[in-house]
């Protein structure tokens, strides 16, 4: 079979040739609706019971949306059961809106308005389809009918919350219309329907009522999404009145690129689900975009910060799991393989000011901002280079190495990740530190050293496996090098050295140690580097030494 693109043709959007969202910016975030509970649900092979949406609830309203839609009570009795649920138990915070969808048919809007009985907030999200293809193929009805489908869904709404707010006054209730499929309705056509449905609504600026403007089937690319978004702003009779809501799916897969623009065309509010889920390829995801807001120092006003939490108990709940490169909380989205990119991140972090804006290359946010650590950040593979593993000893030991101690110990750290043929453990990298710089082999053959100084003259004298050694110079490391010559009569000079204090909880070879030496010598077999650790530097100054002259 080959493909015919020629079978498909473009869907037909507004001209806009003046359109004013491309010089827009964004500057809040808009008001969130999470529809997990609901277009999420739908989606699921095996749709959540009333716990497992309990539980989900719980999550959402931790996480700070103030409208979630719950569902279809209309539709089933698990539905209308968990309404009932959250109702009876008092479940719903005092400035939290519960939203449910109803078609615009008069027994599921009585049966919705039943489940509700009691309720403190609810949105009455009512709806009927106006795009072309279903008008004409499904439908088979003309604009006018459709409409009128439109406005007898929006009586029918206003007369049962008449009949419900007679019985209990202190229920507040919110009307929603959406033109299902708007993206593939004439967007003229839509503002008329619409400007229907509020003539019968009557919204005020104080009391607005709400258009919820679907892609329902993702047609367009996201700029033309944004032209019918602003199109029917512009047209739109008494708009003040209306708050506008974007409802996107995946189709494309450009969801939150178009629900992005949407904003930038006026929309005031978004629809989406937690990670993407949602019919077919999905819904928008708030996360995501929420997300994309906080990269660019907007407040998303819900919070994020525990994503293992809350991911984990969506995870459950839906059965599906999260691809590890979602966007912003995946597992590995933070992590780097790549040398010059381990290289880049260390060496912008160690720049990085708590007091300055965030500027570290390949990462737009601080992974601590949502709860999680440096750790995952550079991983050591067989892709990594030198920086990777330096990275990880200083992030998890406090190793702050030199660069000529990274490039001896680079060939050490790619020589595992092959062999293991995956990322290196932090406790494994460490341990072959620890084995490649013979940490602790030295403890017994050191039996004592004593060094004095008189005037700019320094002496060491050093009792090693049984023998004494004995020298002079400026300081420590040429004292010592002077007793290496007279002992061996070989020649060694300090090419380099480094040293800092070090947290010793993980060092094997004793938590009181607190300083650790890095030497590279120039000796007659070439340079050599030694690493040590000891509880004072001169400690650690002279096992270093030692242990760079006995490097094979």
């Amino acid at each position: 079979m080959t493909m015919n693109p020629a079978k498909y043709r473009r869907n037909p959007t507004p001209n806009l040739p003046d359109r004013q969202w491309p010089n827009n910016h964004l500057e809040k975030a808009p008001i969130w609706v999470s529809v997990d509970l609901r277009d999420g649900n739908q989606a699921l092979a095996t749709p959540m019971n009333v716990e497992q949406k309990l539980k989900l609830w719980h999550e959402l309203v931790d996480i700070g949306f103030k409208t979630i839609e719950i569902g279809f009570p209309s539709a089933s009795q698990p539905e209308f059961d968990f309404t009932r649920r959250l109702i009876d138990e008092n479940r719903i915070p005092d400035d939290v809106y519960v939203q449910v969808l109803v078609q615009a048919r008069e027994h599921l809007i009585a049966r919705t308005y039943e489940a509700l009985k009691g309720v403190k907030k609810a949105v009455i999200h009512v709806y009927n389809t106006t795009s072309i293809v279903q008008r004409e193929n499904v439908f088979e009805k003309s604009k006018d009918e459709i409409k009128a489908m439109a406005v007898q869904g929006a009586k029918w709404v206003q007369e049962y919350a008449e009949k419900a707010s007679a019985e209990n006054p202190q229920s507040e209730w919110v009307f929603q219309y959406s033109p299902e499929s708007f993206s593939q309705t004439e967007t003229d056509y839509a503002v008329e329907v619409c400007e229907a449905v509020m003539g019968v609504w009557q919204p005020t600026v104080d009391k607005p009522c709400i258009l919820n403007l679907p892609a329902t089937v993702e047609s367009n690319s996201p700029n033309r999404f944004a032209d019918q978004v602003e199109y029917f702003i512009r047209n739109l009779p008494n708009r003040d009145a209306a708050l506008i809501s974007i409802h996107t799916h995946n189709d494309r897969g450009c969801a939150v690129a178009a629900a992005e623009l949407a904003l930038l065309a006026g929309a005031d509010r978004i629809e989406g689900t937690l990670l993407g889920n949602g019919e077919r390829t999905g819904n928008m995801d708030i996360v995501t975009l929420a997300m994309n807001l906080y990269s660019e120092g907007i407040d998303p006003q819900l919070d994020f910060n525990n994503p293992e939490k809350w991911v984990e108990v969506v995870e459950e709940v839906t059965k599906i799991q999260t691809h590890p490169r979602h966007p912003w909380v995946g597992d590995v989205v933070y992590t780097a393989y790549s040398g010059s990119h381990q290289d880049a991140i260390r060496k912008c972090l160690l720049k990085q000011q708590d007091n300055q804006p965030w500027n570290v290359a390949y990462l737009p946010i601080d992974p601590k901002d949502i709860g999680r650590d440096y750790e995952a950040i550079i991983r050591v593979n067989s892709q990594s280079g030198k920086a990777g593993s330096a990275f990880i000893l200083e992030q998890e030991y406090g190793l702050n190495m030199p660069k000529w101690v990274q490039m001896d110990f680079a060939g050490t750290a790619q020589k595992l990740a092959e062999e293991q043929g995956g990322v290196v453990s932090h406790v494994d990298l460490f341990a072959a530190f620890k084995t490649y710089y013979k940490f602790g082999q030295l403890n017994n053959r050191i039996e004592s050293y004593q060094v004095n100084r008189d005037g700019d003259v320094e002496t060491i004298s050093l009792q090693f496996d049984g023998e004494t050694w004995s020298g002079n110079g400026s300081g420590t490391l040429s004292a010592l090098c002077d007793a290496y010559q007279q002992k061996t009569g070989k020649s060694i000079d300090v090419v380099d050295y480094a040293e800092h204090a070090v947290h010793m909880e993980n060092m094997s070879n004793g938590k009181d140690a607190f300083a650790v030496a890095y030497v590279l010598l120039q000796t007659d077999e070439g340079k050599k580097v030694g690493v040590a650790t000891a509880q004072d530097t001169v400690s650690a100054m002279i096992q270093a030494t030692l242990k760079g002259i006995m490097a094979s």
